[in-house]
């Protein structure tokens, strides 16, 4: 029997055409964000030549992934319990909630240690040419949070750009009726920025320096 360690790996990967197994760990790993072809390329062929049980920690940590965690009921993060240790955390304050558009926005605001508050995350934004209204987000959920008086401010803190302000405008205006405080971070995250790229210095600033929404 032919042992499949002597397999030259290396000669695998210099093929013009891969084997089928192989295209489609490419293909696969081609439809991640900022993945290009070469990058994919690159990617199934180091896979290959890692040993079965290095290899295998990569298999199961995905699984693991998609077996374990959960959306919390409450604010929609990405959580091993629900609610999420933020929400279930008495320590931070539950009277401020940070809106945020996914679950990347609200990795970045805790890096700046300088948020203690709740979140909402939306699970997207407004969006008429995309087809993504209102209904399509976690808005409805983030109005019942506030409807009991107990959230005394919503800071939105959606991308600063042109869906990020369309999205905070159209919370703006359904929060109005429940008299509670609407803030927007401030603008020194340049226009047209996303939240998950931006320097947490920034965004420290941004989130501390934030302005109240008016009419």
């Amino acid at each position: 029997m032919e042992d499949d360690s002597f397999i030259d790996l290396k000669e695998v990967c210099t093929l013009n055409t891969y084997p089928q197994t192989v295209n489609n760990l490419i293909s696969e790993f081609g439809k991640m964000p900022g993945i290009g072809q070469k990058t994919a390329e690159r990617l199934a062929c180091y896979v290959l030549k890692q040993p079965v049980d290095d290899a295998m920690k990569l298999a199961y940590a995905i699984r693991d992934v998609k077996k374990y965690m959960k959306i919390c009921t409450v604010c929609f993060n990405v959580s091993e319990n629900s609610p999420c240790h933020i929400c279930s955390n008495l320590r931070r304050d539950s009277s401020i909630i940070c809106v945020v558009e996914q679950f990347a926005d609200l990795l970045t605001i805790e890096k700046t240690g300088k948020y203690n508050g709740h979140y909402h995350i939306l699970q997207g934004h407004i969006s008429p040419l995309e087809g993504i209204d209102p209904d399509l987000l976690t808005i409805g959920r983030l109005l019942q949070r506030v409807k009991d008086g107990s959230v005394k401010e919503v800071i939105l803190a959606t991308n600063l750009n042109m869906e990020g302000d369309i999205t905070a405008v159209y919370i703006h205006k359904q929060l109005q009726s429940f008299g509670v405080k609407v803030t927007r971070i401030a603008r020194g995250l340049p226009t047209g920025s996303y939240l998950e790229y931006a320097n947490t210095a920034i965004v420290a600033d941004a989130v501390s320096d934030r302005n109240e929404m008016r009419n």
